[in-house]
């Protein structure tokens, strides 16, 4: 035979189980309320990757070019080492890549658009004046959208010789 709660016990089981009803209702409030996060882009040389989300996304529509200006000036650009001798490789979000992707160095077009995921170009290239380079360090974008932008990711690269 089981015994119910009676009398005060049922009203303490009854708020409790109230109490966490209303805890799981505001939690999934507060996520609701989230931002979704952007779709990645990967940066890998040698053993070493970065990974960013950024705020020039416009979940598929067009980013206005004002904004995109703003995002290549950004105080938290992500940096990371390049030797010359290694392999760059990218990485995209599937969702990057559906909507076609380009590879920008300090702004102008380094690769034609892909629907690829993945796409490696020598650490040679991204300091080597014929390709726009000047210095120890370079301005590297991906373009999300082939006819207009709809999303900038921006690294960094130093060169690490």
């Amino acid at each position: 035979m089981t015994s119910l709660p009676r009398g005060r016990a049922a009203n303490g089981h009854r708020r409790r189980a109230v109490a966490a009803l209303g805890a799981v209702s505001a939690g999934l409030l507060v996520l609701s309320a989230c931002d979704k996060p952007t779709p990645l882009a990967t940066i890998t040389v040698g053993k070493n990757s970065v990974s960013s989300e950024t705020a020039c996304y416009n979940d598929g529509k067009e980013v206005k070019a004002a904004d995109l200006a703003k995002c290549l000036k950004g105080a938290d650009i992500k940096s990371i080492k390049v030797d010359p001798d290694e392999t760059v490789r990218f990485g995209v979000d599937p969702k990057i890549a559906d909507n076609g992707w380009t590879i920008l160095m300090n702004g102008q077009p380094l690769t034609d658009s892909s629907k690829k995921t993945y796409r490696t170009i020598p650490g040679s290239v991204f300091f080597n004046a014929q390709y726009g380079a000047s210095g120890n360090s370079t301005l590297v974008s991906i373009k999300e959208g082939d006819k207009t932008v709809t999303g900038l990711w921006t690294f960094k690269f130093k060169k690490d010789a």
